[in-house]
Formats: structure tokens, C-alpha cells, sequence
């Protein structure tokens, strides 16, 4: 499958909060839970603009994916919003997207981004060479802790 990565519109905010609560299923989340969760994973037009997310489209222009990077200080940045459609994981979407993620960190100057990650999400960061760092708090459900990652955009090397 062939993607083309784009800026998001902010007219599309709705479909991403759509396609963030339909991967937030895939890990097998009741209903209630995604309740519980659902004001972390609305975007908003204002949203969309401001945290700059990029989103991968398959050949019917359909969003596939979807990402949003945002610097936390010079060097670090904060991997927001990072959903792939469940229809498509396992296709290489996912891999695409981060390669870009990357791409995108590098460009803006960023060093490296940290990703705080549902459970069941927390393999594939590992595969793509995130660096698990420990867990931290879950901002909408109290107790919960998410498995918390690191990636070094620049090898020691560079």
C-alpha cells in the first residue's frame, strides 16, 4: 500500500478523533474505558493547527494514520497524538508514519521525542528503537500507568 503524508486541515479534527478512538479499540478497551479517555483523544480544529499533525492517506485519499509532534524544550519534543487506522496496522502504515515522525523531529532540530504509550502499542515503539525509560501516570485514568519511551533522532555518531 502506498501513503502520502500531509499536513492535516482543520475541518478533518472530527475524523482523527474518530480514528484515534477506533485504535485506541483495537487493544480490546470497553466502552466505558474509551469514555473515560475520550477528552484525550478529541482533537480540535485549534488543535490540529497548532500541534502541526501530519496524516497518511492511502491511495482513495482515505486517513490511514496520523501523528503530532510537539516540542517540550529545545532539544526534546513530545510525541502527542500517534494513532493508525486498525483496518491497516500490521501493513507497514505504522512503520511509514514513524519514519516520517523521525523525519520531522530531525527537521525541526529536535535531539530526541518521548513517547507515552498505551500498552499495547508499547512492542512496535520497541521495534522501531524506542528506549523504554519507565512508566508514568495516565493523564484520564487514575492509577493507570503508560509505559513512557525515548528515541535519539541523532545517533552518538553524528
Amino acid at each position: 500500500m502506498r501513503v502520502r503524508l500531509r499536513l492535516a486541515r482543520p475541518d478533518e479534527a472530527r475524523l482523527l478523533t474518530e480514528l484515534a478512538l477506533r485504535s485506541k479499540r483495537y487493544w480490546g478497551y470497553d466502552e466505558a474505558f474509551l469514555e473515560t479517555c475520550s477528552d484525550e483523544l478529541r482533537l480540535t480544529a485549534e488543535e490540529v493547527c497548532q500541534l502541526h499533525v501530519t496524516v497518511a492517506e492511502n491511495d482513495d485519499g482515505r486517513i490511514v494514520g496520523f501523528y503530532a509532534l510537539r516540542g517540550a524544550t529545545d532539544d526534546d519534543a513530545d510525541v502527542s497524538f500517534f494513532f493508525v487506522d486498525p483496518d491497516v496496522i500490521g501493513t507497514g502504515i505504522g512503520r511509514i508514519l514513524f519514519a516520517y515522525l523521525v523525519e520531522a523531529a530531525l527537521s525541526a532540530g529536535f535531539s530526541r521525542f518521548r513517547i507515552d504509550s498505551d500498552p499495547g502499542a508499547a512492542g512496535f515503539y520497541e521495534r522501531m528503537g524506542a528506549v523504554f525509560v519507565g512508566n508514568v501516570p495516565a493523564r484520564s485514568v487514575p492509577g493507570r500507568l503508560l509505559p513512557s519511551y525515548r528515541f535519539d533522532v541523532l545517533s552518538p555518531e553524528q
